[in-house]
């Protein structure tokens, strides 16, 4: 391929002084809840820190980490740090990480890590991953469990690489509405190929990996197989963790008050098991995002992304430029390529409270809107939300909420090889388009290692109506084609089968050492349309036993 044989050509060429390379610190929610919580109340002293794009340097974490374990004042605050620092204790001297127990001499020789080595030249880790599920929900026979056992390996080498792989064998059975969705989606949320496994249960192989380089002092590249989050929100309207892993090329310019990200995807425009040995078509996202700290504490965001495809496997070179305006080379080439634009924003203030927000546009013609005729075109997406850390002078309860509204035919496109989505599944929002939804998170931490989490999220959102005979499009589901709408005027958020629902979790996680979790999980969901045919309600209790790997959430 041209752009990887581009991508070599780089690392070859450049003979810049380079520095220690840094390796990323793997995207978790809940660990990353805990480095966005002192970046609000410390991150203007570590400004290199821009949080709108994840996953984030394992240097800036310990940067950010030993700032905050320097003013910790509870004993939460001194666990969390501790674990901070210890989890990055290769990029700090500030960690205490030694074992007081090693195991057979060579194991657990530090708190964190099943085996490491370093030296001058070397750094190597290596942990091993679990996830035991078990649970029961009142729509589906039998249990409902996750089973999966894999690997993780990083460390660098010479101090000008980094590198990283996860590697994952699971076996799973999901409650109702999972099942649901990946009958009509032909895809396993959040993964890539899959088979049937006992009947109603699934097998897949999970694998992540990347290989990053320092240019210079400034600029990074990196070569892999793994996922992204553009955006400080629980969800992204811009590129979400939704999507399964893909191969990427990204370029990462941090130098003064910027953070310029370049980033070129493969993605697979649709996969189709038909039987036997089958190529999936594939199709390219190139994106591109620039970080201006306006101040210490507050941060603005551009970007832009297209969608394209050139027959079998062919890459359009012109996108290739970093630094170029890409609408401008869909235009010149006269292309009808998905091109979307936006900005994002991020604002800490008083060290407790951060305001944050996405504005996405697909399509934008003032004068339709400003007509307000509806007019099918008029694609955007915005959010809006904030987060309050130690709220109302309570030690450790952080809360989140957040509005995300994002108008019909949002994402969608012609064909698949230029809509936004990615085997199958969307790149930004899990349910698509055509919704309004409003989030609101709860998190405490009561004791140093027990964690309580309550979410609840409401969305109204508008299905499109199916049969055997016909689909009408009504702007939901990002995989169809915008050319199958009924109509090009009179469109509103929500409509076609108008969708009330209520989707809540409750889950308690003790944490039993580092990175060995425990998880208690109530899950309760209710759907309400318009028609009564898409009514349902689900109740799915589960507990976990996780080690080095994150949970595995299905919030749509």
């Amino acid at each position: 391929m041209k752009f990887l044989v581009f991508t070599l050509s780089c690392c070859v060429l450049c003979s810049a002084p380079l520095l220690a390379q840094d390796v990323y610190m793997p995207y978790n929610r809940d660990t990353y809840h805990l480095v966005d919580r002192y970046q609000i109340k410390y991150g203007s002293e570590v400004p290199q820190l821009q949080t709108s794009v994840r996953p984030y340097g394992r240097k800036d974490v310990a940067a950010l980490a030993e700032i905050s374990a320097a003013n910790a004042t509870t004993a939460v605050d001194e666990f969390n740090t501790a674990y901070l620092l210890n989890d990055n204790w290769n990029y700090t001297t500030a960690e205490d990480n030694e074992s007081d127990k090693p195991i057979l001499k060579y194991f657990y020789r530090n708190k964190t890590d099943l085996y490491h080595y370093e030296s001058e030249d070397f750094t190597l880790r290596v942990n091993p991953v679990l996830h035991l599920e078990l649970g029961l929900d009142n729509q589906t026979d039998g249990a409902r469990y996750v089973n999966t056992r894999g690997v993780q390996v990083e460390g660098s080498i010479d101090g000008k690489f980094g590198f990283y792989t996860f590697i994952g064998e699971n076996q799973a059975k999901y409650p109702g509405y999972v099942v649901d969705r990946i009958a009509r989606d032909n895809a396993v949320p959040h993964e890539g190929f899959w088979k049937r496994f006992k009947g109603d249960g699934y097998d897949y192989f999970t694998a992540r990996g990347y290989l990053n380089y320092s240019l210079s002092k400034h600029v990074e590249i990196q070569l892999g197989h793994d996922r992204h989050f553009i955006g400080d929100g629980y969800r992204s309207l811009v590129y979400s963790d939704y999507a399964p892993p893909a191969f990427f090329l990204k370029l990462n310019t941090r130098v003064w008050k910027l953070h310029y990200m370049n980033l070129f995807q493969e993605l697979t425009s649709e996969f189709n098991r038909a039987g036997g040995d089958l190529l999936f078509p594939k199709k390219y996202m190139a994106f591109h995002r620039l970080g201006v700290d306006v101040t210490r504490t507050f941060n603005v965001g551009v970007f832009e992304s297209i969608i394209f495809a050139r027959g079998e496997g062919k890459f359009e070179l012109q996108y290739l430029n970093p630094i170029i305006f890409y609408r401008s080379v869909e235009q010149m080439i006269g292309s009808e390529d998905n091109a979307l634009l936006g900005a994002d924003f991020r604002w800490n203030i008083w060290n407790r409270v951060q305001l944050y927000g996405q504005l996405m546009l697909d399509e934008f013609l003032l004068d339709r809107v400003k007509a307000g005729t509806g007019w099918w075109a008029n694609k955007q997406a915005g959010q809006l939300g904030a987060k309050y850390i130690d709220a109302f002078g309570l030690s450790n309860l952080d809360l989140q909420g957040e509005v995300n509204i994002i108008r019909p035919y949002t994402y969608q496109h012609l064909d698949q090889f230029r809509n936004y989505q990615h085997y199958n599944q969307p790149l930004a929002h899990p349910i698509g388009a055509n919704l309004y939804e409003l989030i609101g998170i709860i998190r405490y931490q009561p004791l140093p290692r027990l964690n309580l989490v309550a979410k609840g999220i409401a969305t109204r959102y508008g299905q499109d109506q199916v049969s055997a005979a016909d689909t009408i499009n009504w702007g939901n589901n990002v995989r169809l084609p915008y050319t199958e709408r009924p109509t090009d005027f009179g469109h509103n958020i929500a409509q076609g089968i108008t969708t009330n629902q209520l989707f809540l979790d409750f889950t308690a996680t003790y944490q039993l050492r580092h990175n060995l979790f425990i998880d208690l999980k109530q899950i309760l969901r209710r759907s309400n349309a318009n028609n009564n045919a898409y009514d349902s309600n689900t109740a799915f209790t589960s507990v976990a036993f996780r080690w080095n790997i994150p949970q595995r959430l299905h919030e749509f």
